[in-house]
């Protein structure tokens, strides 16, 4: 199973900041790890090309961002400082999923061991992502002719607003995200299928909803291709998260997307997506757990999960 990532493409934030940029290379390092995987499995993308880019984001957007343009209030709204090193690590994590969903149209699954930027619209970033990576890969496999029918299965914490704006109008692309109804973004915009839930809910209820999502998804899209946010952030002890799952219910959570994945023969491209755990180690290993399974269901590996 390839993995692609960029973590060491660090993007400089101040002491204290918010974001936890050491998560990604300390789930690189957990899989490294397993025996499953060899050195050979860990890929270094392409960065994103401007052409890539722009069929997703304007280009007065793009070369605001490439040329430190930027203002204050559009700093702000992303979240994180411009710098050189912040338009290189976002192209390069867009290039992950890029690299993920092609690997998967060969393997059946791969994984960007980060993405899911799914908060940047067409023309401002926000909520910590610059480059809207799944809406990038969707247009590239529909231009590229790998795929005409894809499913963004968004199980982030958050709406994938940027995801279902830059997607609006490709009927060939479904979007879907499940996410708290509370939650930021608190404008939300209108995806192909919203799931909104309630702060606090847990496992059952979520995973009975997510039941009931899937079997639209599949059923209207009939996808060849699903590039699956999952976000670690539903998790009951994450710091923006305001859901109450449980470890094991995120694991299940994955169990059932990328199982239907693979009963309806449809590629997988994983991105991390938000993890905001108060104890990383928690993010980590939902994150790792996600990979575990995505393993287990396309390469027949009956192992439990990454201890």
């Amino acid at each position: 199973m390839k993995l692609h990532y960029a973590d060491h493409f660090v993007l400089p934030l101040p002491t204290g900041h918010r974001f936890p940029m050491e998560k990604y290379a300390a789930l690189r390092n957990r899989l490294q790890r397993d025996d499953r995987f060899d050195p050979a499995d860990f890929l270094v993308p392409q960065a994103a090309s401007d052409e890539e880019i722009q069929r997703a984001h304007c280009p007065g957007y793009l070369a605001r961002v490439v040329s430190g343009a930027l203002d204050a209030t559009e700093q702000r709204r992303i979240g994180f400082p411009w710098s050189p090193a912040m338009v290189e690590r976002s192209r390069r994590s867009a290039g992950a999923t890029l690299a993920a969903c092609r690997a998967a149209l060969i393997d059946g699954a791969s994984a960007n061991l980060a993405g899911g930027t799914h908060h940047a619209h067409r023309d401002f970033g926000s909520g910590f992502c610059v480059f809207n990576d799944a809406a990038i890969a969707a247009h590239a496999m529909r231009t590229e002719g790998h795929v005409q029918r894809i499913a963004i299965i968004d199980c982030d914490v958050h709406q994938g607003d940027g995801t279902a704006t830059i997607l609006t109008d490709v009927a060939e692309v479904f979007t879907f995200s499940i996410h708290g109804a509370k939650n930021f973004p608190f404008r939300k915009m209108q995806s192909d299928l919203d799931v909104e839930l309630a702060d606090g809910t847990g496992d059952t209820d979520y995973l009975a909803a997510l039941d009931d999502a899937l079997d639209q998804v599949f059923e209207c899209a009939r996808p060849q291709l699903v590039i699956y946010l999952a976000g670690a952030d539903p998790y009951r002890d994450d710091r923006f998260g305001r859901l109450a799952l449980g470890i094991d219910g995120l694991h299940e959570r994955d169990v059932r997307v990328l199982s239907r994945c693979r009963a309806e023969r449809a590629a997988v491209a994983i991105a991390m997506a938000g993890g905001y755990a108060r104890d990383i180690a928690d993010t980590v290993t939902i994150q790792a757990n996600t990979i575990d399974v995505a393993y287990r269901v396309f390469f027949n590996d009956r192992r439990t999960r990454i201890s």
